[in-house]
C-alpha cells in the first residue's frame, strides 16, 4: 500500500512533462503600454532606389506624341499588372544606372523616387528635348518576405511608397496565437545588412526605424514557449505514445507490486 502511495506523485510529474507552459495575456496583446501621444508632425517613410530595383518610368509632356520617343513600349503599357509589368521596366544596374531611350544613362542609385523624377526632368529641360515635361517614377519589385507563426507566411508585393510594419502583418493575415510578439526584422538597404527587434506588446517602437517595411525587408516571428513545447510532444503522435507507453506501464508495475 505504502509502495501504491507514489502512484499519484508520479502521475502529477508525467502530466507536468507533458502539459506545456501556457502564453500569458501580456504576451499574447498589442501594445500593452499605453499608447504615444500623437505627433505634431508624422514624417512618412521614403524608398531609396537600390540596384536590381525595377523602375516604371514614364515621360510625358504638353504634347503627348513628343514624349513617345522617351518611354519604354508605349503602346503596350495598358492593363499590365505583376510581371509582365516588371518587364516593361527599367533593370537599375549594379552602378545604380539605367538606360533612358534618347535622354541617355541616369544615375539614380540613393535617390528617391520624387528625386529622381526631378534628376530626369531637370536632364529632359537641360538638354532641351521636351518643355515641360512630367515624370513619374514608381517602383515595380517592392516585396517583403514573412516567415513563422504567421497564418499565411510568404513574399509579398507592395506598391505603397510607405507600408508599416502592421500593414504587412495584414497582408500575411496576422500572427497566430503561437507567435511570439517580439519579431525580428532583416533589412538590407544601401548594400548593407542590419538586424533589428520590434516588440509589438510596447509601444516605443512607433518611432523605431523598423516601424516602416523597407523593399527586400525580412520578417521573422518565432514560435512562443508554448507551441515549441507542444510542437515536441503533443504534436509528435510517435513521442506522445511513447510517453504514454512508459506511463501505463509504470502504473501496472507500481500495481502489481
Amino acid at each position: 500500500m505504502r509502495n501504491r502511495s507514489f502512484l499519484i506523485p508520479f502521475c502529477i510529474l508525467v502530466l507536468a512533462l507533458l502539459v506545456p507552459s501556457c502564453a500569458s495575456k501580456k504576451e499574447l496583446l498589442y501594445f500593452n503600454q499605453s499608447l504615444p501621444a500623437p505627433q505634431a508632425s508624422f514624417q512618412w517613410s521614403e524608398i531609396y532606389i537600390q540596384p536590381n530595383d525595377i523602375l516604371s518610368v514614364k515621360i510625358t509632356t504638353d504634347v503627348p506624341e513628343l514624349a513617345l520617343a522617351y518611354n519604354i513600349a508605349p503602346s503596350q503599357q495598358t492593363n499590365i499588372q505583376g510581371v509582365s509589368a516588371q518587364l516593361q521596366g527599367y533593370l537599375v544596374a549594379n552602378d545604380g544606372t539605367i538606360n533612358i531611350p534618347v535622354l541617355g544613362v541616369q544615375e539614380l542609385k540613393g535617390l528617391t523616387l520624387d528625386q529622381a523624377e526631378k534628376q530626369i526632368q531637370k536632364a529632359l529641360i537641360e538638354k532641351g528635348f521636351l518643355k515641360n515635361p512630367v515624370v513619374i517614377c514608381r517602383l515595380l519589385n517592392a516585396k517583403f518576405t514573412i516567415l513563422g507563426e504567421v497564418k499565411a507566411p510568404g513574399t509579398y508585393t507592395f506598391y505603397e511608397n510607405s507600408l508599416t510594419l502592421l500593414q504587412a502583418l495584414g497582408y500575411s493575415g496576422d500572427l497566430t496565437i503561437n507567435g511570439i510578439r517580439k519579431i525580428t526584422i532583416i533589412r538590407t538597404e544601401n548594400g548593407k545588412q542590419t538586424y533589428g527587434t520590434v516588440d509589438l506588446t510596447k509601444s516605443d517602437w512607433f518611432t523605431s526605424p523598423y516601424y516602416f517595411v523597407k523593399p527586400n525587408d525580412v520578417i521573422i516571428v518565432d514560435p512562443n514557449t508554448a507551441k515549441v513545447k507542444s510542437a515536441g510532444i503533443i504534436n509528435n503522435p510517435g513521442n506522445f505514445i511513447s510517453i504514454l507507453s512508459v506511463v501505463l506501464s509504470s502504473i501496472i508495475l507500481i500495481k502489481n507490486f
